[in-house]
């Protein structure tokens, strides 16, 4: 079976890049290959011709996509349209990845995919346009929507995830700052690109949310991670307000695996595990 991955030097992508047979996958980096340029995106993959076209491409810093709206228009949103007009025409199965930011956090309760979603920041409202073109526009689809993305890649295009910034900020000995009232599951991109691979065989397309399953506010998961390294930080709590982010965040945006158990996925493992194994890793713990 033949597969276009498409931004493969990311968090998520590297991880799905290691699983994927080499012979098959085709890989599809920025800036050789642009979503936001829809003729040569399409020439690209009518010439590759996949079975399954996986997406893992976005605009994902959150502050930056306040002041810069087009352009995460153009990446979550209008490209997604276009890929799905392309994976149309070529009969292709589409992977692509979401947030839970597609919610406003007003319920105490993980969300469900049939939860309606009302996002409070550019980023979530942009990628929930990329979902509805995804919705309209094909039926084979998987589209999942995840949350506080881990993996030893790092982010592409922020150069980091929360876990290596802690490290690094430990390694300063100064205060650190971390905002407590927004609860949140951080998820590891190793366990899920695991799961995303499973799931494509079931063939049972639509909407899944897919996460490491527990909870925490992003300060309670900074200290669990200064726990495990046995260090003593200065470490402070802060409300969303008093840190200044551009961006509105959900106050709670856990999300439940319903339909990945309901198809018969392997269960995700409690964050906290994720974690060490990355550390593991990473090189951080031995």
């Amino acid at each position: 079976m033949k597969i276009a991955l498409i931004g493969a030097n990311g968090q998520l992508g590297s991880d799905l890049s290691k699983k994927l047979d080499k012979d098959t996958t085709s890989i599809l980096n920025y800036p050789d290959f642009d979503i936001t340029k829809p003729e040569s995106m399409g020439k690209d993959l009518h010439e590759i011709n996949p079975a399954v076209v996986i997406n893992t491409a976005s605009f994902n810093r959150v502050d930056e996509c306040e002041k810069h709206p087009q352009q995460a228009i153009d990446v979550n949103a209008s490209a997604v349209r276009t890929l799905s007009k392309v994976c149309s025409d070529l009969g292709a199965i589409l992977v692509h990845f979401s947030t839970d930011y597609v919610f406003d956090g007003r319920i105490s309760k993980p969300y469900t995919e049939k939860d309606t979603p009302n996002p409070l920041n550019v980023y979530g409202q942009t990628k929930l346009d990329g979902e509805q073109f995804v919705r309209g526009l094909l039926h084979r689809y998987f589209l999942i929507r995840t949350c506080g993305l881990f993996g030893e890649a790092g982010c592409w295009g922020k150069g980091t995830n929360f876990v290596d910034a802690m490290v690094r900020a430990s390694e300063e000995n100064r205060p650190i700052r971390v905002v407590n009232n927004q609860t949140v599951t951080p998820t590891s991109t190793a366990e899920l690109a695991v799961r995303v691979l499973e799931l494509i065989q079931t063939l049972e397309f639509g909407l899944f949310h897919m996460t490491n399953t527990g909870q925490c506010t992003w300060f309670e998961f900074a200290q669990t991670i200064f726990e495990l390294l046995g260090q003593d930080v200065d470490l402070i709590p802060v409300d969303s307000n008093e840190y200044g982010a551009a961006a509105v965040r959900p106050s709670y945006s856990v999300l439940d695996n319903r339909k990945a158990r309901s198809v018969g996925l392997t269960p995700f493992s409690h964050w906290t595990k994720a974690l060490e194994d990355y550390m593991v890793a990473k090189g951080y713990l031995t």
